[in-house]
């Protein structure tokens, strides 16, 4: 029986020419030339100058001046209309993987595009900013939830679904998979798959085997719950650094970067700091962050 075991600021570089411009958007300046009215006379109400969108150049250079991140991070290319393939990665197969048509574990989608994907796990820590960060942002993540610790706040995690980001199944108390029974591995994932359907609406078909440990029982229990994918990670970022799985400690891409929501009780650091060394890095290595889902 196999059992597979896991375990500098540059200021914000949108350029001169961008920056002048958005200054003008946001500050109502003009060129000579720009064919600007008169400012109204005295006693007459100025013209309404309207908040840019949500989605617009100058919102997002806003908000990443904000947050202070680097640059504005890349926008991810439109999904594919035609899913990739999704296999077990070599080496992390089970046996009867293909016989039985067991959900694959992955650590990467097969894309040339450079893009990556953000998972979150376990839901600890529930920052109120974080939110509004990946919020103002528009950066897309996939939280793996397990119930034991996301139980006494709900709400925080419905917030974080209405934003259109995915919750998905990471057990009920985080175990350490192979240790239990087949039966014992049925009732940890299929009983976050009915508490996820009776608190978000819908039990998910993706799901993340704690510590990224697990076997053939882990893999066949997870499908007799419903479950079609099982990602790990290639890449996990920490409030202060990176640790990699390949090599050559680099990203690639289509990988899946793994991170958990953590603060300053376990970091030194918060779940905003964290992000922001996770957005520093991708921006800057020319990578878009994507949702998993929309590969799947």
């Amino acid at each position: 029986m196999r059992v597979v075991v896991q375990n500098d600021k540059k200021g914000l570089m949108v350029g001169t020419a961008g920056l002048l411009a958005v200054a003008a958007l946001m500050s109502g300046c003009a060129g000579p030339d720009s064919g600007s009215t008169a400012h109204p006379a005295a006693g007459q109400p100025r013209p309404h100058k309207a908040a840019p969108a949500p989605d617009s150049h100058a919102a997002l250079v806003a908000a990443a001046r904000h947050w202070g991140l680097d640059a504005v991070p890349l926008r991810a290319p439109v999904p594919p209309k035609v899913k990739p393939r999704i296999t077990a990665r070599d080496g992390f197969e089970v046996d009867g993987q293909v016989e039985d048509d067991l959900p694959p574990v992955f650590t990467t989608i097969p894309t040339r595009q450079k893009i990556v994907f953000l998972t979150i796990d376990d839901g600890a820590n529930k920052d109120p900013r974080f939110l509004r960060m990946m919020n103002d942002l528009r950066i897309p993540y996939t939280a793996f939830l397990s119930n034991y610790l996301v139980k006494d706040d709900y709400g925080f995690f419905r917030t974080m679904q209405s934003e259109g980001h995915t919750l998905n199944n990471h057990t009920l108390t985080h175990p350490y998979l192979p240790g239990l029974s087949y039966e014992e591995q049925k009732d940890e994932i299929c009983g976050m798959q009915a508490i996820m359907k009776k608190q978000f609406g819908k039990a998910p078909t993706v799901f993340r085997p704690p510590y990224g440990n697990y076997n053939g029982d882990t893999l066949r229990a997870a499908k007799s719950c419903g479950i079609k994918y099982a990602p790990i990670w290639d890449e996990e970022v920490f409030v202060d650094h990176w640790e990699y799985r390949e090599w050559d400690r680099g990203l690639h891409p289509g990988d899946i970067v793994l991170t958990h929501f953590r603060g300053t009780d376990d970091w030194d650091g918060t779940m905003v700091d964290d992000m922001r060394r996770f957005l520093n890095k991708v921006t800057r290595e020319g990578y878009a962050v994507a949702r998993l889902e929309d590969y799947l």
